[in-house]
């Protein structure tokens, strides 16, 4: 069901969905999605002067996604630009040599290195995604054995794939896949990512028993939460 109401001289539309619950949560989604979860039995009008009472906080949110929107531009293979690792931009220095058959990159003082044979832009990438699973797995790796003395449960496999819309997921049979982007995030970050998905060996579902284990775990969870709704679009090559 979709609802809206005005809010000064703009139009605040929000889908809502009703659920067996006690309380009403808001939400938002990028692009420009509102989304409202309420108890059966709330009443439009009232959903509505709820949801109007939040109207700041909501034109504020819809303000920052779009402007990180708009910050998603397509990366250049050239000189300069910048490459983010572990949270940290990355000038790219781009090095010929014809007597290699396929590009290397490295971070070295600084710098984001390729060394290639060539300047198609393809391959370019290709070998910069490459670089970035397998330093993902690397990291994930590490992360994961760091924070396993919180769980009686060990993850059955690690790996790193292509997801479009996710930055992770934990199949039922324990199996962990992470999004390749998630190494351009800072360390605590990309913590988060990785508690998430072990939390969810125990408790593949959202609920409260699963955020309470979040949050013994990394208490300003929701914060580093926020961070990626804010930043992760900025994490494209």
């Amino acid at each position: 069901m979709r609802l809206s109401f005005e809010y000064g001289t703009r139009t605040i539309e929000f889908d809502v969905e009703y659920r067996k619950r006690k309380t009403m949560e808001i939400g938002i989604k990028p692009p420009d999605l509102v989304r409202v979860v309420a108890p059966i039995g709330y009443s439009e009008d009232f959903i509505i002067e709820r949801v109007k009472s939040k109207a700041s906080w909501i034109v504020q949110k819809l303000f920052e996604l779009k402007e990180v929107e708009c910050k998603d531009i397509k990366k250049e293979y050239v000189d300069g630009e910048l490459f983010m690792y572990l949270g940290i931009d990355y000038p790219l220095q781009i090095v010929m040599d014809h007597h290699i058959k396929k590009p290397e990159v490295k971070i070295y003082e600084g710098k984001l290195y390729i060394t290639t044979h060539t300047k198609d832009e393809s391959i370019l990438k290709k070998a910069m995604e490459q670089w970035y699973r397998d330093k993902t797995l690397e990291e994930v790796l590490e992360r994961a054995s760091y924070f396993q003395h919180f769980f009686t449960m060990k993850p059955l496999q690690i790996k790193v794939k292509e997801q479009k819309k996710r930055w992770a997921s934990c199949s039922s049979k324990r199996v962990l896949l992470f999004n390749w982007r998630c190494i351009m995030a800072p360390t605590p970050i990309l913590d988060y990512i990785v508690v998430h998905e072990m939390c969810h060996m125990l408790h593949m579902n959202h609920a409260k028993v699963f955020w309470d284990l979040v949050q013994s775990i990394i208490p300003d969870h929701k914060e580093r939460k926020e961070w990626l709704k804010k930043y992760g679009r900025q994490m494209h090559l």
